[in-house]
C-alpha cells in the first residue's frame, strides 16, 4: 500500500512487512481499504496511499479527495444509519469525519491525538451508530458521539497494545472481539472488561515471543453469532462458542497469512478469504477451498468488501494492481480503474 521507497508501518506492517512492501507501486495501484454504501448499491469509496476516492456510478468514474493533514489513509467506513457520514482512519493522524460524503474533512481525534498511531478498524453498535469502537496500534477506543471524543477501552488487555481487528456481535452488542498481535480477546459488557480466548489459536507457550499471533480480521455469524472466523498470520480459525475453543481450518489455502474474510449475510456456509496468494472462497464452512483469481493480475490482496444488496457482486483491493470487482461470486474478477473525474456535491 505505500508509494515511497521505504515502507513505513501501517495496518500490517507489525504483523508482516511482506504485504506493505510487495504493495509499494505507483500511485493508487495498491488499495488500502474499500466502503461501498449500504442502500445505494453504486456509490462506494476507497483508499490508497495517496487519497481517498468515491465512484456513484459503480466504479466507472471517481471523485479523488485528498483533504487530511495524516501521511495516509489506513481505513475507510461509512455509518450504516446515516450514509453520507464516513470516517477514515489515518496513519498518525487518527481519526477523520465526513458529514457530506467527502467532500469535505475534519479531525475527530479529542483523546486519540496524543496516543493514537494508526487506527486499523471502525465498528458500529448496530443500533447507535454514533456510538463507534477503533481497534489501534495503542488499543481499543469507544466515542459514544460519532468521534468528538474518544475514551480507552483496554481493561483486561494488559499483555498487549496493538489491537488489529475488531467485530460486534449484532445480535448481543454487549459482546465484542477484539483481534490483537497476541491473539483474541472477548468482551462481554461493552468492552468494559477484556478476556484473553486463545484455547485452540495459540499456546500460550508461544505467547512470549514478540508478535506470536496477529489476529488480522474477524468475522461474525449474523445467523448464528457464537460462531466466529478469525483470519491471522499463521492461518484460518473458527469457534462455534463464542471463542471458548477455537480450530484451525483451510489447512489447505495457499498461504496461512489471511488479511481479510468476507461472510455471506444469509448464506453463512459460504465464505471468502483473500491474503497473499489471491482470494479463496468456501461454500461448506471453511471444509473445503477453491481457488477464484480469474482475472486479477496481482494475488496480493489487501482488502474485500461484498454488495450489501447483491452478494454475487464483490470487490477485492490488491497491493500492486488496484482494484477488481466480480459480477458472479468471484468466478471472475475484472479491474476497475480509478478515474479520476471533477469533483461534485455530496452524496
Amino acid at each position: 500500500m505505500l508509494t515511497r521507497t521505504v515502507c513505513p508501518v501501517a495496518r500490517f506492517a507489525f504483523l508482516s512487512f511482506v504485504l506493505l512492501c510487495l504493495g509499494c507501486q505507483r500511485e493508487s495501484e495498491s488499495i488500502v481499504s474499500i466502503a461501498l454504501h449500504p442502500t445505494k448499491t453504486n456509490i462506494l469509496y476507497v483508499a490508497t496511499n495517496d487519497a481517498v476516492y468515491k465512484s456513484r456510478d459503480a466504479g466507472g468514474t471517481w471523485e479523488r479527495f485528498l483533504s487530511f493533514s495524516a501521511r495516509r489513509v489506513t481505513t475507510l467506513t461509512i455509518d450504516p444509519l446515516l450514509p453520507a457520514t464516513i470516517y477514515a482512519g489515518t496513519m498518525g493522524d487518527a481519526v477523520y469525519k465526513s458529514p457530506d460524503g467527502g467532500q469535505h474533512w475534519l479531525p475527530h481525534n479529542v483523546g486519540l491525538k496524543e496516543h493514537v498511531s494508526f487506527v486499523n478498524q471502525f465498528v458500529f453498535h448496530p443500533a447507535l451508530s454514533e456510538k463507534i469502537y477503533i481497534a489501534t496500534t495503542v488499543g481499543v477506543f469507544l466515542t459514544k458521539d460519532g468521534g468528538r471524543e474518544w475514551a480507552e477501552r483496554m481493561n483486561g488487555m494488559k499483555e498487549v497494545h496493538i489491537v488489529t481487528s475488531i467485530a460486534i456481535n449484532p445480535k448481543d452488542p454487549t459482546i465484542l472481539f477484539g483481534g490483537t498481535t497476541g491473539g483474541m480477546y472477548r468482551s462481554d459488557d461493552g468492552a468494559m472488561l477484556w478476556k484473553r480466548i486463545n484455547n485452540g489459536l495459540i499456546p500460550e507457550s508461544e505467547l512470549a515471543s514478540a508478535m506470536a499471533l496477529g489476529v488480522n480480521a474477524i468475522e461474525i455469524d449474523r445467523t448464528t453469532p457464537n460462531i466466529v472466523y478469525a483470519g491471522t498470520t499463521k492461518g484460518f480459525f473458527r469457534t462455534t462458542n463464542s471463542g471458548e475453543q477455537w480450530e484451525r481450518i483451510g489447512q489447505s489455502l495457499a498461504d496461512p497469512f489471511i488479511s481479510s474474510i468476507l461472510l455471506h449475510p444469509t448464506e453463512p456456509s459460504q465464505l471468502y478469504v483473500g491474503g497473499p496468494k489471491g482470494v479463496w472462497k468456501s461454500s461448506d464452512s471453511g471444509k473445503s477451498w477453491q481457488a477464484v483469481n480469474q482475472g486479477f493480475a496481482t494475488l496480493n490482496i489487501r482488502a474485500l468488501a461484498m454488495n450489501p444488496k447483491n452478494p454475487q457482486i464483490l470487490y477485492a483491493g490488491t497491493n500492486g494492481s488496484g482494484l477488481y470487482r466480480s459480477t458472479d461470486a468471484g468466478s471472475n474478477w475484472t479491474a476497475v480503474p480509478l478515474k479520476a473525474a471533477p469533483a461534485a456535491g455530496s452524496g
